[in-house]
């Protein structure tokens, strides 16, 4: 397929890498301090199990010009949150009517921002459940385990998108599997906060007490509004907390079957915060915080980690620094 990365940044030019090496025609768009390395070095894409694919330059297009989606078969998303309004209107601008949208992004309203601006249009949300890091000059790195799922619908996308490398899947409950992410995610800021790799992060027994904590909050908040939660991991997602608070070595051997994370991934949110960027915190704790005011539980852990993100501390906090 003829297929558009729309906000190519470390997800975006992952899975374009991949899905260039799985012979799909990709077009990057993206900003030039992105597109920029990629035109000198190519694109090299990796992960922890010791995948590895170079991919030169010529193999994609390259560009910074939204008119790139008027002739294509497939737009993914993958900008960040605040960004997600601008490029449907992009899309409304550019692309074909029958084109269709794919919202590949964290949070859970991303889709329901693309539907509102691009009404009648065949788009679908998307779950992306592993973590992806710069790893140097245009090279990217998958450092967590997790396949692709999208929202069901016409024309076999995820079959025709899926490789071996890069495995894509249906739900018809996507928006629950969203949910089970978006519990995930809300560590995303705690390991931020935290100045730790994934890794040492997980084996601290104090942080995954202020990680179980915070999530049992979201999840008495997502109870109370009514959404169901699916996991995306082999447990049961009212079971995660109960398994964080275990000691460290029953922890470890339970979670090893679980997930795979590369000893130096640490979340997007961490980089972001050290470079000074925006961060995703209102489409995670933000989402728990809004649907806490309106169900009347109270979201405490949420706002505090909120706040400090938004403080954007430059030294590392330890969990009793961090709860309220």
């Amino acid at each position: 397929m003829r297929i558009v990365i729309a906000g190519a940044g470390s997800i975006g030019c992952f899975c374009g890498g991949l899905l260039t090496a799985a012979g799909h025609d990709i077009t990057l768009l993206g900003r030039t301090r992105v597109l920029d390395p990629i035109r000198a070095n190519g694109l090299t894409v990796s992960d922890f199990s010791g995948l590895r694919r170079a991919v030169p330059a010529n193999q994609f297009t390259l560009t910074e010009a939204p008119d790139c989606m008027a002739q294509t078969d497939l737009i993914i998303v993958t900008v960040k949150s605040g960004a997600t309004g601008e490029i449907a209107d992009l899309i409304a601008t550019h692309a074909a009517f029958e084109t269709p949208v794919l919202s590949w992004q964290n949070g859970i309203s991303n889709a329901k921002t693309l539907r509102q601006r691009l009404p009648d249009r065949d788009t679908r949300a998307g779950m992306v459940p592993f973590n992806v890091v710069p790893n140097g000059p245009a090279s990217y790195h998958r450092a967590t385990s997790g396949d692709i799922v999208i929202e069901s619908g016409a024309g076999d996308l995820a079959l025709r998108l899926s490789s071996r490398a890069l495995p894509v899947t249906e739900s018809d409950d996507i928006e629950a599997l969203q949910w089970g992410k978006l519990i995930l995610n809300l560590n995303n800021a705690l390991n931020a906060l935290s100045g730790l790799t994934l890794q040492q992060q997980l084996l601290d027994r104090d942080w995954r007490r202020l990680m179980a904590d915070q999530m049992s909050e979201a999840q008495s908040v997502l109870k109370a509004a009514g959404h169901r939660i699916a996991s995306t991991t082999p447990l049961p997602a009212w079971m995660t907390p109960l398994i964080l608070r275990l000691p460290t070595p029953v922890f470890a051997r339970i979670a090893a079957r679980m997930l795979t994370i590369d000893p130096s991934a640490r979340t997007s949110m961490a980089y972001d915060l050290k470079a000074g960027r925006p961060t995703e915190i209102d489409s995670l704790q933000g989402e728990i915080i809004r649907l806490g005011a309106v169900t009347n539980i109270p979201t405490p852990i949420n706002a505090r980690v909120a706040g400090l993100i938004q403080q954007a501390p430059t030294d590392p906090l330890s969990p009793d620094q961090i709860r309220p």
